[in-house]
């Protein structure tokens, strides 16, 4: 909601004071654009490669329109631009080391996300298509899918697969198949994910594997479960009809730009860094799915945020200190029993016939009156909302008001350590702390 309103009236993001150094990003992507947005925010110049036509990295090629309407992916990343991040489109980097050296940067973040596909070999004899599921999702967004006909095979049963199927029913009007080695509850696939697509009548069958091909004719391997979830083959098989098959075993990271740089350690198709997201090569930092993490967009977002704030601090000469933490309020040192009941509202969803017929926005927005009834709903835990209980109860009157949003004073002179203010906080604000004598 709040990023809807801040396209709809423009805010803008303040820019600190020129700071005179140049960091390079490369990756258009979650990660980068999240890196480039806070780099600039520091006062830093940012420059974005991207390999790409257009921006946006996996939100654009690998996330379909039914889930992140394009219009405001686009809003997201103009505001970028508009701050003063400059993106260059088209722009592969071969070797990062030349790339740093001829554009005089001071620092770098690599953020190139995970667009090779896994391959596996399987036995075909015929003319079966088939296609990577990464390659299929965006030639959905350019809008180039005149082979998707018939009926559908997807292999995989990742958040790649389920976006591959769902897009596929759309196209085509088949109900898709989808092969998983793993059992239901053990997919790689989020769980609403799953579940969105079961709605959609995409058709899942866990526990298999594709053993050959022959024709348009799949034969498939069942699969048993040890105490552990591997899964281990049966021998016994079952057949199925396709027209296509889609491969969605995941994807790796290209790599080969920093074949001159040796101090950074690559293992396993991934880049090793350190707390503070820096390789081994210093002023390079890198994130998102090319360094050992999960790999979503939150996980990406939240690795470019941290990377800017640990490369603003490298470039200041200095080592970036996380803030310390307050104690976490626990559900358990609530006194929920001050609260009324408030069900969560429920956003508005698009029928599932509407949804198999085009890409329009599955899940909608939230109004303001929606929003603001969200965020009424908050408990606020650990953070005092000036309910005055403690105020009222205090038998020494050793609390003071101090007015509107300025809480309160406690006047330890005052005070016994009755606790009963901390007892009867609503959100566990107050807490009685022994003192050394």
């Amino acid at each position: 909601f709040l990023g809807d309103q801040a396209i709809k009236y423009d805010w803008k993001v303040a820019v600190g004071q020129p700071t005179g150094k140049r960091v390079l990003v490369v990756g258009a992507g979650p990660g980068g654009l999240a890196a480039a947005y806070h780099l600039r925010r520091f006062g830093h110049e940012v420059t974005v490669l991207e390999a790409a036509s257009k921006a946006g990295g996996m939100l654009r090629w690998g996330i379909p329109k039914y889930r992140l309407p394009r219009e405001k992916l686009n809003s997201e990343i103009n505001r970028i631009e508009e701050m003063g991040v400059e993106i260059r489109l088209n722009s592969p980097v071969d070797d990062l080391k030349a790339t740093m050296e001829e554009g005089g940067y001071d620092a770098a973040f690599i953020a190139v996300g995970a667009h090779t596909p896994k391959t596996l070999e399987i036995p075909i004899s015929g003319n079966i298509p088939v296609i990577e599921g990464i390659k299929l999702l965006r030639d959905v967004e350019l809008e180039q899918t005149r082979y998707m006909k018939g009926r559908v095979v997807v292999y995989g049963g990742g958040n790649t697969a389920m976006d591959v199927a769902r897009s596929a029913k759309r196209l085509t009007g088949f109900t898709p198949r989808v092969i998983v080695r793993r059992a239901r509850e053990r997919m790689a696939a989020h769980e609403f994910e799953v579940h969105e697509a079961l709605d959609e009548v995409v058709d899942i069958l866990n526990l298999r594997t594709i053993k050959e091909i022959r024709g348009n004719t799949f034969v498939l391997e069942k699969m048993v479960a040890d105490d552990a979830g591997r899964p281990f083959p049966t021998g016994q098989t079952e057949e199925i009809e396709g027209d296509l098959l889609v491969m969605a075993l995941g994807q790796d990271s290209e790599l080969a730009m920093l074949r001159n740089l040796p101090d950074i350690e690559i293992n396993w198709g991934v880049v090793g860094v350190d707390k503070g997201m820096m390789t081994g090569h210093p002023g390079i930092f890198a994130g998102g799915d090319m360094v050992p993490s999960e790999r979503t967009v939150t996980t990406a977002i939240g690795h470019g945020k941290k990377a800017a704030r640990n490369i603003d601090a490298w470039l200041r000469g200095e080592t970036y200190r996380v803030a310390e933490k307050h104690q976490l309020v626990t559900f358990e040192m609530l006194n929920s029993w001050y609260y009324s009941d408030a069900p969560r509202t429920i956003r508005p969803t698009l029928e599932v016939i509407r949804r198999q017929s085009g890409f329009a926005e599955v899940i909608g927005d939230l109004n303001e009156a929606n929003a603001l009834f969200e965020a009424r709903r908050c408990m606020s835990c650990g953070n005092c909302f000036e309910c005055d209980n403690c105020y009222g109860i205090c038998p020494d009157n050793a609390i003071t008001k101090l007015g509107q949003g300025k809480r309160f004073k406690f006047k330890y002179d005052y005070c016994k350590g009755c606790g009963m203010c901390a007892t009867e906080c609503p959100c566990g604000a107050i807490d009685i702390v022994p003192e050394e004598i």
